[in-house]
């Protein structure tokens, strides 16, 4: 075949696969389970793997046991597709994780049945987007370095987009440490923590102000004191703290936010200790030929799309991570309108019709994408 009829027999299989995209997407929309807890959806997706055909391993096991990596196929091109799995708290699939699982892996089982000895097709179990982001952990330990090339489409809102970025992140929490007293006391005044954490808390506005790159810095006070007549020993505060740069992060900000927080504790006679709460997502590269390729996919099934500018970022996510060791792409497609992500309404849009019937068509552009990185003049695998 050549690349037009791959294409083409590529969105065949996927709308074969129909049944088995929808089983997906309503089975983890039905069962729902929050991140390095997805049992079910873990063993829902290795089952129906294995059925194809997929040989179905654990990945990396000691830090996240619902990871899996599944292949088939030893061609010389090695492509990716990557699945989330997790829900969020009390409203379930209100990011629409259901659907990209859906997506991933109908596209990778569409492709595997015409890529014949081109391709080695993976497809990555990746838990735990919305806290501790596994594919951090997985970036780190190589599990992505063999790629030509990774995807994975997301739901979203209003419209279809290409392209933009997302927000390097490090959250960090700084716990400040006095010594309790009495308010009444005449002789002993302790230290404050609570005073001393409000004081950083206000010098760390003064400081956001001197920023000269976009970012975000949001703070809670998660600990304040025990009773209003004793000195506060410890008061807690966590941030999120970003920026679309990994680098204006790690070696500005945060080196700076440390360095404030120790000063103005010095200042209170007061201790603190910081604590990365969750790791470092990095900010996503989005892939150009691989734009230009979804942008055909979607044009060819009649999907309106938009594209985003390079710097355009809402929030962060770890694929950021898998995008600084290969080749990334990340459209949205959209399952609904007039609804935000994390919300009742979002996680309605992931169970309904037009959002699975959304999936099939974000299978089908992976599928096609897939095709044309085959077809890449340095790839030498597939004429046009």
């Amino acid at each position: 075949m050549d690349k037009k009829e791959m294409k083409q027999e590529g969105c065949r299989q996927v709308d074969i696969l129909q049944p088995v995209i929808y089983e997906i997407a309503d089975y983890l929309h039905a069962h729902p389970e929050l991140g390095k807890q997805e049992v079910l959806a873990s063993s829902k997706l290795r089952h129906i793997l294995s059925d194809y055909q997929f040989h179905v391993e654990d990945c990396v096991p000691e830090a996240f046991p619902t990871a899996f990596h599944a292949s088939y196929g030893q061609g010389p091109c090695q492509i990716g597709f990557l699945a989330e799995y997790d829900a969020l708290p009390e409203i379930g699939h209100a990011c629409g994780h259901n659907l990209i699982a859906a997506m991933s892996v109908g596209a990778a089982i569409a492709f595997a049945a015409i890529c014949g000895e081109l391709a080695t097709v993976h497809v990555y179990g990746c838990p735990a987007e919305e806290t501790v982001g596994s594919k951090v952990y997985m970036s780190a330990h190589g599990v992505f370095d063999k790629l030509d090339a990774a995807m994975l489409i997301h739901p979203g809102s209003d419209k279809t987009c290409i392209g933009g970025t997302s927000y390097a992140t490090h959250p960090l929490q700084f716990t400040f440490l006095g010594k309790s007293a009495h308010v009444a006391d005449p002789d002993y005044h302790g230290i404050n923590a609570l005073d001393t954490l409000i004081d950083f808390y206000g010098k760390l506005k003064d400081y956001e102000k001197t920023l000269t790159e976009r970012h975000i810095i949001g703070s809670i006070i998660t600990e304040g004191g025990t009773a209003p007549n004793v000195i506060p020993d410890k008061a807690v505060m966590k941030s999120t703290i970003r920026a679309l740069r990994t680098e204006y992060l790690e070696e500005k900000m945060l080196p700076d936010i440390k360095k404030l927080a120790q000063e103005v504790a010095k200042e209170h006679g007061a201790s603190v200790q910081m604590e990365h709460y969750e790791p470092l997502f990095k900010n996503m590269v989005n892939d150009a030929k691989m734009e230009v390729y979804f942008a055909e996919a979607f044009s060819d099934l009649y999907e309106e799309f938009a594209v985003e500018d390079d710097d355009a970022a809402e929030g962060s996510t770890d694929v950021g991570n898998v995008s600084q060791v290969t080749r990334v792409s990340q459209p949205e497609i959209c399952i609904g309108y007039d609804i935000a992500a994390h919300t009742k309404a979002f996680a309605e849009a992931a169970g309904s019709e037009f959002g699975k019937m959304q999936a099939l068509v974000g299978a089908k552009a992976m599928v096609r994408v897939a095709v044309d990185i085959l077809s890449e003049p340095s790839k030498k695998i597939l004429s046009e």
